[in-house]
């Protein structure tokens, strides 16, 4: 699909926005076959963050499909992605092919309406549908060969100073670490049914949707669509239905799932379970009891595994019947990895103690670069503890030598397990004519883990209402995604200030505690 025929060659950079349906992962293993570099981006950013991704890596090809149904709300992706297109070439970029996957025509809304094809706006001589062009293609391609440090893809990270970074990982190392970590951290054996929840647009979705499965020839499951729809036990009908032995999801949507009645969990046969597992934030004890008892029977290992889009794998994660289990820590480190908590001098906390958490050798899979941007790859994770390389979170060790990731150290929030920075919020704030300044930070939530709480200061001729409220909020939907919207927006007449003119964020985070 991502073919010769279309010039993508080896080295080429491929942006994808999909759904989580098949030709998402036909797309990654197409770029991979023949050696281009696929960047990936969750099709839940807007425009405005897409076509910056595609300005940053310079991908001249774009895989879209028309669009997609999350529950009951429509997604126009190809819209999304024209929008993007049209901010590309105004800066002077042309993405010059964009293959279309007809996937509307194939699903019912939830009103019982079929989705015309027609309805899909398609640029002459550059918009292709994947149905028009795939079937003509031929059934032989002979593999690129790649050396081991070749770049395999780039996926984008939110960055302290708002600018997305390119994490970009190599052929050999992520494929050995993404498989050993798949193997061995969810015990998968010869016909076991393994599903993972998490959207192919992020990393969990590459190392344990895509390849860390594929590279064991696991069965696994994937689904397109939300934990609620139709029903709100949806995860453990598709666990009863497809008798799935490893579950892998996250805090978010296993708090959310709390919620409802336990008799939802209940009717189903959710025997065949053998490990569940966690991911994106680290998990409450509540919920992990919650987990560990209704849903895995009190048989099931819980694999809580912290890990970063950088790392590429899992790095502290019990090993299931091998690792004696606590609610809510990320226990030991997989093999090989060393973590080493420092205090802010730098110096080493050895036995119990809270610190920033280091690692101080590098992982098969760790990220080798920022794209096309090294300083900043240097400067972002090693300037800090010269001779580690810096997590951003913090941890603290227990008397038993088990780790406890408790959360991140930067200008950085975690909502839902989607990493974004506060300075990528502000800016977009900021440069409203009805708001004169603008700090976020973050505030406890109890489903999303963490939510963003912002703070304006209105120019003179604004007024502070809910009409100005909803305009904040769909500017943040649309600069950057659904995901990001603020939970509060407080008007604050006097931001504090440093001498130098900054907010000062220590007493604006103190405020929102």
């Amino acid at each position: 699909m991502c073919s010769k025929s279309r010039g993508v060659k080896k080295g080429d950079r491929v942006a994808v926005y999909m759904p989580m349906v098949l030709e998402a992962v036909i797309t990654l293993l197409a770029c991979a076959r023949i050696g281009a570099i696929h960047s990936l981006v969750f099709a839940g950013f807007s425009s405005d963050s897409f076509a910056e991704r595609i300005l940053d890596c310079e991908a001249r090809v774009l895989v879209t499909a028309d669009g997609a149904w999350r529950g009951e709300k429509l997604l126009q992706l190809k819209y999304i992605c024209d929008q993007a297109m049209i901010k590309c070439a105004q800066k002077g970029f042309n993405v010059e092919t964009c293959v279309v996957v007809s996937h509307l025509k194939r699903v019912t809304s939830p009103q019982g309406i079929h989705y015309k094809s027609n309805q899909t706006p398609m640029t002459e001589g550059r918009d292709v549908y994947w149905q028009d062009i795939v079937p003509q293609a031929s059934t032989s391609c002979y593999p690129e060969w790649m050396e081991a440090e070749d770049p395999l893809f780039m996926l984008y990270t939110s960055g302290s100073t708002g600018k997305p970074k390119g994490v970009l990982h190599t052929t050999g190392g992520y494929l050995l670490y993404a498989a050993t970590t798949f193997k061995y951290v969810f015990d998968y054996k010869p016909n076991d049914v393994y599903w993972c929840t998490a959207d192919v647009g992020w990393i969990t979705g590459h190392t344990y949707v895509v390849y860390g499965p594929l590279a064991n020839a696991a069965t696994s499951v994937l689904y397109e669509g939300t934990p609620f729809y139709p029903d709100n036990d949806r995860f453990w009908t598709i666990v009863d239905k497809y008798k799935v032995n490893q579950f892998y999801t996250a805090p978010t949507a296993i708090r959310a799932l709390m919620k409802f009645e336990d008799d939802l969990v209940k009717k189903h046969d959710l025997s065949s379970l053998k490990v569940l597992g966690s991911v994106g934030e680290p998990i409450n004890p509540e919920a992990w009891m919650w987990y560990y008892k209704l849903v895995g029977h009190e048989k099931c290992s819980i694999v809580d595994t912290f890990w970063q889009t950088e790392t590429g794998g899992h790095v502290l994660t019990p090993l299931p019947g091998a690792t004696p289990m606590k609610p809510g820590a990320a226990a030991f480190p997989f093999f090989g990895v060393q973590p080493v908590l420092l205090d802010e001098s730098g110096r080493e906390i050895k036995g119990e103690g809270e610190g920033y958490l280091v690692f101080s050798r590098p992982w098969p899979s760790l990220m080798r670069t920022l794209y096309n941007n090294h300083d900043r790859y240097e400067t972002t994770y090693f300037t800090k503890f010269p001779g580690y390389y810096c997590t951003g979170d913090g941890a603290k060790r227990d008397a038993d030598g088990y780790l406890w990731v408790t959360g991140r150290v930067d200008d950085m929030l975690n909502v839902s397990g989607h990493l974004m920075s506060t300075t990528e919020v502000e800016s977009g704030f900021n440069r409203t004519p009805f708001n004169s300044r603008g700090c976020c930070c973050c505030q406890t939530h109890p489903i999303k883990g963490e939510c963003l709480y912002c703070f304006i200061t209105t120019t003179d001729h604004a007024v502070f209402g809910e009409k100005l409220l909803k305009e904040l909020k769909q500017l943040v939907r649309e600069r950057i995604g659904p995901f990001a919207q603020p939970d509060v927006i407080q008007n604050a007449p006097a931001l504090p200030k440093t001498r130098s003119g900054k907010n000062h964020e220590e007493d604006i985070e103190e405020d929102c505690r």
